[in-house]
């Protein structure tokens, strides 16, 4: 029987008591960290649920004091809510964490965020008190100024605005296309002004500037087309492009048109003239090439070129990072769905 032994002084004996105990020990750790990062999930599923329903001004102060998250991860937090367009949740814990001993070194830049997240949540009246009480301690705060800029515009308050722009002035930015956008929608928008008028002033500022010309030709061939074409800069013709392409044919200037081959290869791509044989544009020379019948039309997207950000509508400022003037057409070759709904009834008739 003593040979089915090994004997304990037997080296292999050694070795085989060495591998069970790493064995063991091996085992058991594995299931200890299980064990523990389980306990781990069950932790953060237990405090992030709650989060789950938005809780109430007293849970929510009782949950920052208690520690639980740091005063940074609670920035990060109303940050993540903000661009989940959660702002309620972000609102309160700015708010709440405003109220802390330790948030009055950071006091300015947490109103910041504040008031920068009720102005996207459209408190425009709310963000524009936050804004003011920063300047009211910090005048020389230009990304509090900028917003506080926005807040009026968009308020349409445009002469409170205007009055904005004196400080930034100050401060060395330059103020000058926001001035001339600024005075645009105070007088496009003016309910009490005569219409012809302000036809009148709004040319006279596009003779000044030479800027924001998408604006004031917008305005200008909604109102009065032959006014339109008399200042229309041909050379700036492609930058109005979608304008140009919505214009009924009895509001084209056919002599101008002669005068530039864009506005050329635009019209015969529309249809209203027969006279380019092609185009550079891609989406424009394909149209002219296309028999007459067919069923397509060219439909426009607008990229900031600022922000590359892409918009399925036309705009004056970018409402992402509200840049003036940023508006870059993209041209899409569409099907005409009214051309063939009038075919259809054609053939049907």
């Amino acid at each position: 029987m003593d040979s089915f032994f090994i004997e304990f002084r037997d080296p292999l004996f050694s070795i085989i008591i060495l591998f069970a105990i790493i064995f063991v020990i091996s085992f058991f750790s594995y299931w200890w960290g299980r064990y523990r990062a389980r306990d781990s999930y069950r932790y953060l599923d237990r405090f992030l649920e709650q989060f789950h329903t938005l809780p109430s001004e007293e849970d929510l102060k009782e949950l920052i004091r208690r520690g639980d998250l740091s005063h940074k991860s609670w920035l990060l937090l109303a940050d993540a809510y903000t661009k989940n367009g959660d702002y309620e949740k972000a609102i309160d814990i700015y708010s709440e964490l405003l109220l802390l001993e330790e948030a009055k070194e950071n006091r300015r830049d947490i109103m910041f965020l504040l008031g920068k997240t009720y102005f996207k949540a459209g408190f425009l009246g709310r963000s524009r008190d936050v804004f003011l009480e920063i300047l009211k301690k910090n005048p020389r705060t230009p990304q509090a100024l900028h917003y506080l800029l926005l807040v009026y515009e968009y308020m349409r308050d445009y002469n409170a605005a205007l009055e904005v722009l004196e400080p930034l002035d100050e401060l060395g930015e330059d103020i000058s296309k926001e001035t001339l956008y600024l005075k645009l929608l105070s007088l496009l928008q003016a309910p009490d002004i005569d219409e012809e008028l302000r036809k009148i002033e709004v040319v006279a500022l596009y003779k000044e500037y030479r800027e924001l010309e998408r604006m004031v030709f917008e305005y200008l061939f909604r109102v009065d087309p032959p006014l339109a074409w008399k200042h229309l800069d041909l050379e700036k013709a492609p930058n109005l492009a979608d304008i140009l392409w919505q214009l009924e044919e009895k509001d084209v200037n056919f002599d101008i048109i002669a005068k530039s081959d864009f506005l050329q290869e635009l019209y015969t791509a529309k249809g209203y003239i027969k006279t380019a044989e092609g185009s550079q544009q891609f989406e424009l020379d394909v149209l002219i090439k296309l028999p007459k019948n067919a069923a397509a039309t060219i439909g426009f997207e607008y990229l900031c070129e600022h922000c590359k950000v892409v918009f399925p509508f036309g705009f004056h400022r970018c409402s992402s990072c509200h840049e003036i003037d940023t508006a870059c057409l993209e041209y899409n070759l569409l099907r005409d769905y009214q051309k063939d709904v009038s075919e259809a009834g054609d053939s049907f008739l």
